[in-house]
């Protein structure tokens, strides 16, 4: 036992070397599953002639499909972390020629408002959202399992020779960060027309170890194996990859048109684009064009400002799905120099994710039963979370921002809490 402990040890050492430097997406779909030397994910080097290949994800459509699952996750949240405020602090409109205040708080944090930043006057802002992901889908990210099935050589029918019974069973853990600065700036074109820019830079770091165990279910001798021979095979190998990459992420343009505005109630129109300039295969943006329209409603009851935001999202995305977005909330004046901000943010995903699970595979021998690819569900990222946060104003009218954005639903790769914390300016 001691003697086929250390083979395993030194074998797996000697399989899991690292790659050349790749892209993030890669070295998760490449490094974190290759147990070989052949370069490919699932290659069983030291397997017997002819049997080698056999669980090399590129020859099974279920082994690729897991593979861009975990990238394709993480690729998603840095697409659909939320943007401040399009016109945030205080609002004016000109009155007789002069300004006169819309607004009495400082303004919600990601909520919209219908007050426009009035004609001439610029806001400035700067921010700082961190996220460690801890679940994907409700699985814990250090719990991920996959199971990799052989597959089907003659005759046909899957489980027919018995050793196409093989599994390779990958237990993964990962460490996902995300830091995301982005700088803001909105300007009254005219009174009830605001335009603004948001430029994001992300830094997105992934560190992950994967353990793998070929599970011999098609009986002994098994000609699958990692080390060794037919009579002392080494079953288990480790893997692991460690990378990190800093660039722009996906700029947002939005306009703001007022339509209606009263002392009480104000109705507003808010379009925004994003672009693909960040780098998609470093997970540092979505790859692909996002539009948003909404519609957006508020009032004003003494201190207190509610407001309600609905819209539709359109993703030109693959894998991205177009969407429905609910938000409402409201921001509370405590004091002169004091404002609370809470919003419920939601985005519900229009028909059947595009991230799909692979479904069970299906044996026919030596009796009809199936294997479950992940421990991952098969369900709708519909995402739900909770905003509170808070500004103060300094004496120099710097508005210094803090917020806490927490999940509500175990939709996609979400960690416990977002943090922000910023600095707001307008004049």
């Amino acid at each position: 036992m001691r003697s086929r402990a250390l083979v395993a040890l030194l074998s797996s050492c000697c399989l899991a070397g690292p790659l050349a430097a790749q892209d993030l997406r890669t070295r998760i779909s490449k490094e974190l599953f290759t147990f070989g030397t052949c370069g490919e994910p699932l290659c069983l080097q030291g397997a017997l002639i002819g049997h080698g290949e056999h669980f090399i994800p590129a020859d099974t459509a279920s082994g690729a499909s897991i593979l861009n699952f975990i990238a394709n996750s993480i690729g998603a949240s840095v697409a659909n972390t939320p943007i401040t405020s399009a016109s945030s602090g205080v609002t004016f409109q000109f009155v007789g020629g002069l300004p006169v205040k819309t607004s009495t708080s400082a303004g919600p944090i990601f909520g919209e408002r219908a007050q426009t930043l009035g004609r001439g006057r610029f806001f400035f802002g700067a921010n700082v959202s961190q996220m460690h992901f801890e679940r994907l889908r409700g699985i814990r990210v250090d719990q991920l399992q996959f199971n990799f099935t052989h597959e089907d050589v003659p005759p046909a029918g899957l489980g027919n020779p018995s050793f196409e019974n093989d599994v390779v069973q990958v237990n993964v853990s990962l460490d996902v960060n995300l830091l995301i600065t982005s700088l803001v700036m909105s300007y009254g074109i005219v009174d009830g027309v605001d335009l603004s820019v948001d430029v994001p830079f992300v830094r997105t770091s992934v560190e992950g170890h994967s353990v793998a165990n070929i599970l011999p279910l098609g009986g002994f001798p098994t000609p699958h194996f990692f080390a060794g021979d037919a009579t002392n095979p080494v079953l288990t190998a480790f893997a692991s990859t460690a990378g990190a990459a800093t660039g722009l992420g996906d700029v947002a343009a939005r306009l703001k048109i007022n339509v209606a505005q009263t002392k009480r109630v104000g109705v507003a129109l808010l379009v925004d684009t994003r672009f693909p300039t960040g780098d998609e295969n470093n997970l540092l943006g979505s790859g692909a064009f996002a539009g948003r329209g909404l519609g957006v409603l508020s009032a004003t009851w003494g201190n207190t400002t509610p407001h309600l935001n609905l819209g539709y999202v359109f993703r030109d995305g693959d894998l991205q799905n177009n969407s429905v977005v609910a938000n409402i909330g409201f921001d509370q004046l405590l004091a002169p120099f004091a404002t609370m901000a809470f919003d419920v943010l939601s985005d519900w995903q229009i028909g059947d994710s595009k991230l799909v699970v692979p479904p069970p595979v299906q044996y026919v021998a030596p009796y009809p039963h199936q294997v479950i690819p992940t421990n991952i569900p098969s369900q709708r990222d519909d995402l739900m979370s909770a905003s509170l946060g808070f500004k103060f104003r300094t004496q120099r009218g710097i508005e210094l921002v803090t917020n806490a954005l927490i999940p509500l639903r175990n939709s996609g790769m979400q960690p416990s809490v977002v943090w922000t914390g910023g600095v707001e300016y307008n004049f």
